[in-house]
């Protein structure tokens, strides 16, 4: 399927098993050497089964051309301003992007406390700027729960620790810079 930038595209993400996850709706901005980037313009209803808010800043997605992930930069504003969703290889579906989420998260946080009235993870548990793999206790008992099978878990594992290393290194697209033309691209549709 041809997409033009501006077209309408939607997100439903899925946990091991079918169990329904996320979804949300937002536009394809374009492609380049990384992958294909979505748009989410602030207020952006996401929801899942027994939650739902609407997103506080602009957000783009890097779906990348090979991978087990999914990368949200974030505009500045909240808690973080990249979050990588470690997943199985994101498919499509017509104008629908569809990927199993597999627990494990990259997160970079804030820079610096946006001081703003955000709402901050719960158990937040590292410091501004830093960068650390998340959920690794839900990753270890939903491999047991739901029989991920090895080669998912290996997978899932090493998508993990490259993307944190790639990350801390501030390797692109991680740079900080490459999803800048996304975000302004997105803030020109608006």
């Amino acid at each position: 399927m041809t997409r033009a930038p501006g077209d309408p595209v939607r997100v439903e993400v899925i946990k091991w098993g079918d169990r329904p996850h996320w979804r949300f709706a937002g536009v394809w901005l374009g492609s380049d050497a990384y992958g294909e980037w979505l748009g989410f313009p602030a207020g952006t209803h996401n929801s899942r089964p027994g939650f739902a808010f609407d997103s506080e800043v602009d957000a783009v997605t890097l779906v990348p051309h090979e991978g087990h992930w999914l990368a949200t930069f974030h505009a500045p504003g909240i808690w973080c301003d990249l979050y990588i969703d470690v997943s199985t290889p994101a498919t499509w579906d017509g104008d629908v992007l569809r990927t199993v989420d597999l627990d494990l998260d990259v997160i970079r946080m804030a820079p610096e406390d946006p001081g703003l009235s955000f709402t901050a993870p719960q158990n937040q548990r590292a410091g501004w700027g830093e960068v650390f793999i998340d959920d690794e206790d839900e990753f270890l008992e939903h491999q047991v729960a739901y029989g991920y099978p090895p080669e998912v878990v290996a997978a899932a594992r090493a998508s993990a620790d490259g993307l944190h290393a790639a990350v801390v290194a501030g390797a692109a697209p991680y740079d900080k810079v490459a999803h800048l033309p996304w975000l302004a691209l997105l803030d020109q549709r608006a």
